[in-house]
């Protein structure tokens, strides 16, 4: 059990009940609520993260370099959590990181329990307007961090990106998509406009309030350098349904642009619509990106379809 007096303020604190919220990817460890009392928070979020290498994963990429990834990617989120969460702005809410240790084998992250935060709910669908909540968070976070160097984060954030996934790009047999892969990685690498991307901005990353107006995000293992659009894509991938995407594409990217214009300010709106003119057109790229690594990880998906095949043929033509 947890030692609760090495953070400061909790003492005298002692734990009431341990919930058991779910087992990491791969079995690398668990993340745990823990309900306190004689506390200053009722509840803390307890990240805790074995490093030996499993013997099993879930789609049979158990090898030496997606190990690697893995342990790298908890070094990462730590400093994350360590460096940078407890400076993030109101408009873009993260949990408070409470205590950090790091032993030979062991990863442990204290965290704030968004759920006593004001942000209790996680949804497996969502409105459209519980959508462009989610796009308004990444909206502002990509301009907090414009420019901003990944001091120990990912040099390229996501978890997908060309450079950290080799076996995939092997496995892929569509080969126009498979030649171009370098180019279409270079280019979002290049753009002008660079932020951190959360990097696997997927629903179940998002933590929303009551009302479902506001929202707070979890999960910064593959946070790092790169375009904004990456974060968009991954996002509506992972609740927009695949019939449903074209006809609200348009929606969702102004939302998402809008909410750019009103992080910036009145005062630098002409950096609003330069950011808008480099990366609105990195769209179809960018999920050519995400498509390039889910063909090659996983070519009977959902995620591959006629929409999604219809990006990867629009990024073609134009790259």
């Amino acid at each position: 059990m947890f030692d609760l007096s090495r953070i400061s303020g909790f003492e005298n604190a002692s734990i009431t009940q341990t919930d058991t919220l779910q087992t990491l990817w791969g079995g690398y460890g668990e993340l745990v609520r823990l309900h306190l009392c004689n506390a200053p928070t009722s509840s803390v979020i307890i990240k805790q993260i074995t490093l030996p290498k499993p013997k099993v994963h879930p789609r049979g990429w158990n090898t030496d370099r997606s190990h690697q990834r893995k342990l790298d990617s908890y070094q990462v989120e730590l400093n994350w959590y360590q460096d940078y969460a407890n400076s993030v702005s109101l408009y873009n809410p993260v949990p408070c990181c409470l205590y950090v240790e790091q032993r030979d084998n062991e990863l442990v992250l204290v965290l704030e329990d968004l759920a006593t935060a004001g942000f209790p709910l996680v949804k497996t669908d969502v409105s459209l307007d519980e959508a462009k909540a989610c796009l308004t968070w990444l909206a502002y976070f990509h301009i907090e961090h414009l420019n901003t160097q990944p001091i120990g984060l990912w040099e390229t954030g996501t978890y997908w990106h060309l450079d950290t996934r080799p076996d995939e790009l092997e496995a892929l047999t569509d080969i126009p998509l498979k030649d171009a892969a370098f180019k279409i990685d270079q280019t979002l690498k290049n753009t002008r406009y660079q932020t951190l991307v959360h990097g696997d901005a997927k629903l179940a990353n998002f933590c929303f309030s009551e009302d479902g107006k506001h929202v707070a995000a979890v999960d910064f293992q593959y946070i790092g350098k790169g375009c904004g659009m990456k974060d968009v894509i991954l996002f509506i991938s992972s609740c927009i349904l695949p019939e449903r995407c074209a006809e609200l594409e348009s929606e969702l990217l102004d939302h998402y642009f809008e909410q750019i214009k009103h992080a910036l300010g009145e005062n630098q709106l002409e950096t609003a619509l330069e950011i808008e003119a480099e990366w609105r057109p990195l769209y179809c790229i960018a999920w050519a990106d995400f498509h390039r690594f889910v063909k090659g990880w996983s070519p009977e998906h959902w995620k591959i379809n006629k929409y999604t095949e219809g990006l990867k043929e629009r990024a073609l033509k134009v790259l």
